[in-house]
């Protein structure tokens, strides 16, 4: 965070005391972005100081134009700080009263105009930070929905949200977080509908965070925010859909916006926030429920079908007659374990390469990995072929995850599984998928239970989880998030 306000140093009205502060401490002279522009204004000193690329530079030459007009209009001379103030033709500008607050404005991308015989200086909001349009997201696409995604821009991000959130009590909180970096934070939510104990403990958890810069974004304050330690399951939901935070933002959730980061942070969220995704609900009720399920089955199969199938195959007996056909049914001198792993790990390769593979060359390579290694694996013996269609079963199941995080995550469960298995077979099994769910029934976020509305059960929510409800029967708002207006609807 800043420095507090008993070590700050009030600006100067000696102008060459506030530039000798920005030689020495700032850096200009030497870094060639951060500039001054000097003139005179009725007699008197004016600075200007601004830094190259952050600033509109259209926005620059109109206010320097406007003062200096003010020397061919023979004004009074008493009244020279209020005539450049008015003169200032633009929206947001206001007053700062310490030269350390006036350089971070200037170095987030605003102009600091500093005048001879005035303790203090005009901020004026003249940001023009580079980035690129609104897009669709990759990782959230729909057939039917909106296709404009948040960006790098967080003032971008916040008109997104506004744009299809029109209530007055609409709250955009900003601070910045860093001490080097001084990165810009927002708390977003709807004052009269979120919870006010969880907006205190969001700003509070984001003020205390003390560390020199968020560079890596939202990532960073997730983990200050949520302490989330080795968990490898996702604390809090990103999205990069602005009417999926706007969604949310209407149900009572907080979101964080982090400057630089094309995505945003939905608070609090349960695991069944991470298996949701914007196709349910931009299709008939029926389709959404089917679209879910065969999510849910996806997300199983990626976790259990594995080590379910692995424990058949060290336990013969436990399978139906009717049913041995599953495999394996060659036999090979690798054991099927290390089989598994070798597959497995092989997916994940594939999987990084193919986000570091420049586009026109992943199609060569998939093609290379399915046809060359996977079929030449099979036929050398190294894999029977059973193991690549379960394995690749699992594959399919984690890319219908719509939470990357929480697909992740599923993979690490999933060999966890398939090593307690293999040591302790059936006890293994069961052991283990039972401290895997005692495990996430324990964990909490943001004093939300993880497993909510399963344990602890709720069960109009858990119905609303498994059944995607039309809009229309959605009345009330999920209780997790403990509401102030508990209605969405009122007859």
């Amino acid at each position: 965070m800043s420095a507090n306000v008993k070590n700050e140093s009030p600006i100067s009205p000696k102008l060459y005391e506030n530039e000798k502060y920005f030689k020495d401490r700032v850096g200009m002279g030497t870094s060639f972005d951060l500039g001054v522009r000097k003139f005179t204004v009725m007699g008197k000193g004016v600075h200007l100081y601004y830094v190259t690329g952050l600033c509109d530079s259209q926005y620059l030459i109109l206010i320097l134009s406007a003062l200096a007009e003010v020397n061919d209009s023979g004004q009074d001379i008493d009244k020279f700080k209020e005539i450049i103030e008015n003169r200032l033709v633009h929206q947001q500008v206001m007053k700062v009263m310490t030269i350390q607050k006036a350089v971070t404005e200037v170095l987030s991308g605003l102009v600091a105009i500093m005048m001879e015989d005035a303790n203090y200086a005009l901020v004026v909001d003249v940001r023009s930070y580079p980035g690129r349009n609104p897009e669709e997201p990759d990782t959230e696409k729909v057939v039917r929905g909106a296709r404009d995604g948040f960006v790098e821009n967080i003032i971008v991000n916040t008109a997104l949200i506004r744009r299809r959130v029109r209530d007055e009590r609409l709250r955009y909180e900003l601070m910045k977080v860093g001490e080097r970096s001084k990165t810009d934070v927002c708390v977003a939510y709807i004052e009269d509908i979120a919870s006010k104990d969880l907006v205190d403990l969001i700003k509070k958890e984001l003020k205390e965070i003390k560390v020199d810069g968020i560079t890596m974004g939202d990532k960073t304050v997730e983990e200050f925010l949520v302490k989330q330690g080795f968990n490898p399951f996702p604390m809090v939901r990103y999205t990069e859909r602005a009417d999926v935070a706007a969604n949310h933002i209407v149900e009572g959730h907080v979101i964080i916006i982090v400057d630089t980061s094309p995505s945003v942070i939905i608070t609090p969220t349960t695991l069944f926030h991470h298996v949701q995704h914007a196709e349910e609900y931009r299709q008939a009720p029926a389709i959404g429920t089917f679209l879910r399920w065969v999510r849910f089955l996806g997300i199983l199969s990626s976790t259990f079908l594995l080590p379910f199938w692995f424990l058949f195959i060290l336990e013969p007996s436990l399978l139906p007659k009717s049913l041995s056909f599953i495999g394996p049914n060659e036999q090979t001198n690798i054991p099927a374990v290390a089989q598994i792993f070798l597959a497995d790990f092989g997916i994940e390769f594939l999987r990084m390469a193919a986000i570091h593979t420049p586009t026109a060359l992943s199609t060569a390579m998939g093609l290379i990995a399915a046809v060359l290694i996977g079929q030449i694996a099979i036929d050398v013996g190294l894999f029977v072929p059973e193991v690549i269609l379960y394995v690749s079963i699992a594959a399919i199941g984690s890319f219908t995850t719509p939470s990357y995080e929480l697909s992740v995550a599923n993979k690490i469960v999933r060999l966890l599984l398939l090593a307690v298995t293999a040591i302790f077979h059936v006890k293994g099994f069961v052991i283990g998928v039972t401290a895997f769910i005692l495990y996430l029934a324990s964990t909490r976020t943001l004093n939300t239970p993880y497993l909510w509305p399963l344990l602890p059960f709720n069960p109009a929510a858990f119905k609303q989880i498994v059944i995607r409800t039309s809009v229309p029967g959605a009345k009330l708002r999920p209780s997790i998030v403990h509401p102030q207006d508990i209605f969405r609807q009122r007859k």
